[in-house]
This record gives structure tokens, C-alpha cells and sequence, in this order.
């Protein structure tokens, strides 16, 4: 099976011998991992023959000017290395690796008018002509089709501020919407592009559990969230209706997970195995869903050996795999501290599936 029928196998739970499976890397462990296999230039999946599914985007006008955040940091020291992203977050490398400290634009508003004025993130006048083209030519491939359209809580908060934006849902509703209407225009905007070009899957999500539990009711889920991304989700199945909603959200989102497919969810990343019961969502939700995910990135991949790897990868495709409709991969992005070898037998095992 080429990668675009295993996917419309693992989508339509129908049983299957292979199973699509993927890793992504931070810089450093991708940088060693080309080292050691020789793999060049290429890309690192492809080399490992992972899944790899096409992702076209929108592309800015060619006169496109990017917007000057600098006028929301003035009393912040911007050091040589940091950065300011599209969504006009500052982002000050961290004492660890890859990370970064967010200092978000809007963090001292004050009047409704500050919120009103801020620049959100927009693709008006952004092309997406390429889109269908480049949908074909991933389904004469054999490759599968999707597009990132965004997140909605998570851009959210970092353009207010994580503190200021909790604590806005409760004091200052209307600005929290007023926020998350705008970041919605845009996931619309890009949702309805990917949609009437026919991919396959579209990728969204937030970060909304911690290890134990939502990071805040779910009744403010129910509130904000909810019928916003429902609103993005039908716009993408009125156009096309067996298009998949890929949604993401680390830690233990249990509470929203059938509301989650209500609004017509039907892939769920990450399922992490240290704050979920994977049987437990297998058997309460996996007719409607398809888990990708379920191989710990904070126990298995770091500190399991090659042989627990192997066995993990196993038992998930015995135990959530019956019935097609699982995509195995790590949790997260796999950090530096992984070993190569445990990566190695990731790929063979899930490989020779």
C-alpha cells in the first residue's frame, strides 16, 4: 500500500498489515541522525520512509510587507538572538535547547481599543492558487494531502498574555472573544482554501490539559473554544465532507474528548500514555476516532531500551490497532536525550508492520 491508502484504510477503520508512522526531530538529534545514516540533503522521513504527507501554504503577495511589532516591547530588552514572530510575540531564547520565552504583545492593554487596533495575524491577499495542484500531484504519488489551518486558544493567549488571558475569560469576556474571532477569520480563511483544493486532512489543535487535567474548566472550553473550532470544522466538511479533522492537544483532555468529536474531530493527537488510559479511549471513543500518537515522549522514546521500544510499538498495534485506525508516532518532537538507537528500532519495528 502507498502512503495515500494506508491513510484512506487507517481513516475508514478497515483493517490493515501496514501502519503509517512518523517521528519528528528538534535540530540537533535531526542534524545527528542525517550524520549517522548519510542521509544528506533529503528529507529525513522520506530517507526513513515515514509518513509524509504533502502541506501547502498560503503565500503572501510578493509586495507583502510583514508587520513592525516593535512599537508593543519598548520597555522589554530584546537580546541579539531573540525574535519577533508572525503573530508579533516576542520570543527570547531560553536556557534550555530550543525553547523560548514568549513576551506577548498585548500583555499590557488596558482599554478594549488596545485589543480593537492590535494587528492579528491575516492572509488576506495570500495565494493559495498552488493548492490544488499540489494536492494532485501528491495523490499521483501516492502521498497524502493536508494543510496546517492554525491554532485558535493557543495564538490566542500568546498575543494577550497567558496570565491576562486566563484571567480575561473570567473578568473581560468580550476581549477574549474579540481575540479569538479575529485568529478564527484567518483559520477560515485558510480552512476553506485547503478544503474547496481537496486535501485530505486538515491539522489543528490547542494546548488545553496539563498532565492531570484541562488547564481550566471545561465549561470555558465549552465557551470560547468550542464553537469556534466547530464553526472552522463545518465550514471545512460543507465543502468537502470526508475531508479528516486532525486536532492536537497534549496531556489529559478526557473531559472534552467526545465533544471534541462532536464538533467533528476524527483524528486525535497526541494521546500521551502518562496522563491518558489509551484502552480506555479505545474503547470509549475509537468508532469515531483515529488515535495518532500513543509512544511516550517522556518515558519510552528517552529512557526505554531499543527491545521495550520495539515491544511498545507492538502492544500499541494489538491493543489500538485492531481495527486500522491508529498512526504511530512519538508524543512529541523527539528531544536531543533520545538515543539514535532507540529511534532505529522505532522505525524497523513500525516499518515492518
Amino acid at each position: 500500500m502507498n502512503q495515500l491508502e494506508c491513510f484512506k484504510a487507517t481513516v475508514e477503520h478497515r483493517e490493515h498489515q501496514q501502519f503509517l508512522f512518523y517521528a519528528g526531530f528538534t535540530p540537533d538529534l535531526e542534524k545527528r541522525i542525517k550524520e549517522v545514516y548519510d542521509v544528506g540533503v533529503g528529507d529525513i522521513r522520506d530517507f526513513f520512509g515515514m509518513y509524509n504527507p504533502v502541506m501547502p501554504e498560503m503565500l503572501p503577495p510578493e509586495d507583502f510587507i510583514p508587520q513592525d511589532f516593535s512599537r508593543y516591547f519598548y520597555d522589554s530588552e530584546i537580546p541579539k538572538n531573540a525574535f519577533i514572530n508572525p503573530l508579533g510575540v516576542l520570543e527570547i531564547p531560553g536556557s534550555m535547547y530550543h525553547f523560548t520565552k514568549y513576551v506577548s504583545p498585548l500583555r499590557h492593554a488596558e482599554r478594549f481599543s488596545d485589543i480593537e487596533t492590535f494587528p492579528y495575524p491575516d492572509v488576506t491577499g495570500f495565494s493559495s492558487g498552488h493548492f490544488s495542484e499540489e494536492v494532485n500531484k501528491a495523490h499521483a504519488t501516492g502521498k497524502v494531502a493536508g494543510c496546517w489551518i492554525g491554532h485558535m486558544y493557543e495564538d490566542s493567549w500568546q498575543i494577550r498574555g497567558y496570565e491576562q488571558f486566563l484571567m480575561d475569560m473570567i473578568c473581560r469576556p468580550e476581549w477574549c472573544e474579540y481575540i479569538l474571532d479575529r485568529v478564527k477569520a484567518r483559520n477560515i480563511a485558510v480552512t476553506r482554501a485547503a478544503a474547496q483544493a481537496g486535501v485530505d486532512w486538515i491539522k489543528t489543535g490547542d494546548d488545553v490539559a496539563n498532565q492531570k487535567a484541562m488547564m481550566f474548566s471545561p465549561e470555558l472550553w465549552r465557551k470560547f473554544m468550542k464553537p469556534r473550532w466547530a464553526e472552522v470544522f463545518a465550514l471545512a466538511k460543507s465543502i468537502k465532507p470526508d475531508i479528516q479533522i486532525w486536532y492536537h492537544s497534549d496531556g489529559n483532555i478526557d473531559d472534552i474528548v467526545p465533544e471534541l468529536i462532536e464538533i467533528g474531530v476524527t483524528i486525535l493527537n497526541p494521546v500521551q500514555p502518562e496522563c491518558l488510559d489509551l484502552t480506555m479511549i479505545k474503547r470509549k471513543y475509537g468508532g469515531s476516532l483515529v488515535l495518532d500518537g500513543t509512544i511516550g515522549t517522556q518515558t519510552t522514546m528517552p529512557f526505554g531500551s531499543p527491545d521495550e521500544v520495539s515491544r511498545i510499538v507492538r502492544e500499541r498495534v494489538r491493543t489500538l490497532g485492531y481495527d486500522g485506525a491508529l498512526i504511530l508516532s512519538p508524543t512529541h518532537v523527539l528531544e536531543p536525550e533520545v538515543p539514535l538507537e532507540n529511534i532505529r528500532r522505532f522505525v524497523e519495528t513500525a516499518g515492518m508492520l
